[in-house]
């Protein structure tokens, strides 16, 4: 779904709900507001409860602009607030269920006509927020890398990739809006916004008082409630991620990857250093004129199309046509044929990249990667992931070491020379090193309920491995002991992790690089229900 669909479905439920309330309750005062009502209600409504079914990607996104803003406002008149961002990121859970409910709960407000004056201004104040939030998003793209959002001469011209937040997460990982779409979206709020605070007296209201009163506080309590069961009892029970059960990260990986190579050069666009000039001139005028723009004095910007990669029918099937005319890929070119809608001999479609193609964990015996042993591995296999690896302190402690260094001389005996092996000095060194406490609370579900489950897999040779964020083999090594897990644990990105299962830890079920289950700790079945139900 695109956000012009989005919004054209939202308008003809705002519609249908305000010829039925005008033609069925008589109690709308001034058609346009009431419209303007239903519309902002059920957008609010939609937009937070795709959030609500995970509110920890709400909570992980916060953590990113809690960490925008900490380095932005470092070094700059603000630097004062600075510290508190990083202690408001510890907060990031609280605060995403606190936005989601208020947003649904506002958009029900909207919808009955309740409190309609603080309902009017809690929208004003909520939308004037996102407006902001979503037009320092967009705006962080003329900012290059060295230069403070604050040192606006030093702005250059937008480039997507200067943005440290990519996306304002307003639907989840259900729509991912560009950052100029989100700042346009809210500036176009701000009209009924500003409607609502003027003509706040025309707003429809449905039922009575106390029905409307009733109808907040219950459902309040309700989504406070959903919230959490989505993250602290279980795992979002709709996925709008890329790693969704029945997902083929190997083959859709693959697929990526594939259209990123395929996707042609079309232009290039040159940037002057020092004055920021740029131009952009086709691939063919610009092979005539690049001696005009040494690289010395230009940055150089590929142009590419959109990544399309093309199914064709073959005598055998299907087939994706390489460089050199010829099907290849017949493993793809079938999944590509049941996921698609194929169309004629030849089925051509644009392929975004996705987190997918961000999946690389490394480690093992030597610290190489491992990605493609694991995606290609044919029989099940168990990751458990685990974004970070809670510890309650971590102790650094120094300690002396002696090196011996030995000498060998020549030393003439009898008739015969022999050597002499002697010490020469004994040098001193400190070295550190960290010893990790991991607390009780986080160390008992690998312990009671994740490790007995996996240790019957490995007892049956099915491969069971962690995975982790970036850590030192120390901190591995230690965890590894404390939490009994006689698995090897390799490492990769934490927000890859954060995207692949909403808890931590979670077990996810693979097999030839497909996504078959995915579980939270407190919902993991036993081995023999996997076995039954999973694993066949």
């Amino acid at each position: 779904m695109t956000i012009g669909t989005l919004v054209l479905s939202v308008a003809a439920v705002a519609l249908l709900l305000t010829l039925i309330i005008g033609l069925t309750t008589k109690r709308i005062e001034n058609w346009i507001i009431s419209f303007l009502q239903n519309f902002c209600g059920a957008l609010f409504i939609f937009s937070g409860w795709v959030k609500a079914v995970d509110p920890l990607g709400t909570a992980y996104k916060m953590e990113q602009y809690f960490a925008e803003f900490e380095s932005t406002f470092s070094g700059t008149w603000f630097s004062f607030l600075a510290p508190m961002f990083p202690q408001l990121a510890e907060w990031a859970i609280g605060f995403s269920v606190f936005m989601i409910v208020f947003e649904i709960v506002l958009g029900i407000m909207l919808l009955i006509g309740s409190s309609r004056k603080l309902t009017a201004w809690a929208f004003f104040l909520l939308v004037a927020f996102f407006t902001v939030l979503t037009g320092f998003t967009f705006l962080t793209g003329y900012v290059p890398a060295g230069v403070n959002f604050f040192q606006f001469g030093q702005w250059g011209p937008y480039v997507e990739t200067n943005m440290k937040v990519t996306d304002c997460g307003c639907f989840g990982d259900f729509i991912k809006l560009a950052p100029f779409t989100s700042f346009m979206k809210d500036v176009f709020l701000l009209v009924p916004s500003v409607l609502f605070l003027v003509f706040h007296g025309k707003m429809h209201q449905l039922m009575g008082a106390g029905g409307r009163t009733a109808t907040v506080i219950l459902g309040t309590a309700a989504l406070t409630l959903y919230c959490f069961s989505n993250y602290m009892w279980d795992i979002p029970h709709t996925d709008f991620r890329p790693f969704h059960n029945e997902a083929n990260i190997r083959l859709e990986k693959e697929l990526e990857d594939l259209a990123e190579n395929n996707a042609e050069v079309i232009a290039y666009k040159v940037t002057n250093k020092e004055t920021g000039e740029t131009a952009q001139f086709p691939i063919d005028e610009y092979l005539k004129k690049y001696k005009d723009y040494p690289k010395e004095e230009w940055d150089l910007e590929q142009i590419k199309a959109k990544p399309v990669v093309k199914v064709v029918k073959t005598a055998d099937g299907y087939g994706i046509p390489s460089a050199e005319g010829e099907p290849y890929e017949a493993e793809l070119a079938s999944y590509l044929a049941q996921q698609w809608e194929l169309e004629g001999d030849t089925t051509a479609k644009v392929v975004e990249r996705s987190k997918i193609s961000d999946f690389e964990l490394s480690g093992g015996p030597e610290g190489g990667d491992v990605t493609y042993d694991i995606l290609n591995n044919p029989d099940y296999s168990f990751m458990v992931v685990a974004y970070k690896l809670y510890t309650e302190k971590e102790e650094v402690t120094t300690q002396m070491l002696r090196d011996t260094i030995y000498k060998v001389d020549t030393v003439a005996v009898e008739d015969t020379i022999k050597l002499v092996r002697s010490i020469d000095r004994v040098d001193k060194r400190q070295i550190e090193q960290t010893t990790y406490h991991f607390g009780k609370d986080y160390l008992d579900p690998w312990m009671d309920i994740v490790n007995p489950v996996l240790a019957e897999a490995q007892q049956e040779g099915f491969k069971v491995f962690g995975a982790t964020s970036f850590a030192s083999p120390e901190k591995l090594e230690q965890f590894q002991a404390a939490s009994n897990s006689s698995y090897p644990f390799y490492t990769g990105d934490d927000i890859l992790l954060k995207t692949i299962v909403r808890s931590n830890p979670g077990v996810v079920l693979l097999k030839n690089g497909k996504v078959i289950g995915k579980w939270h700790y407190k919902k993991l079945p036993t081995y023999d229900e996997l076995k039954a139900s999973y694993m066949q």
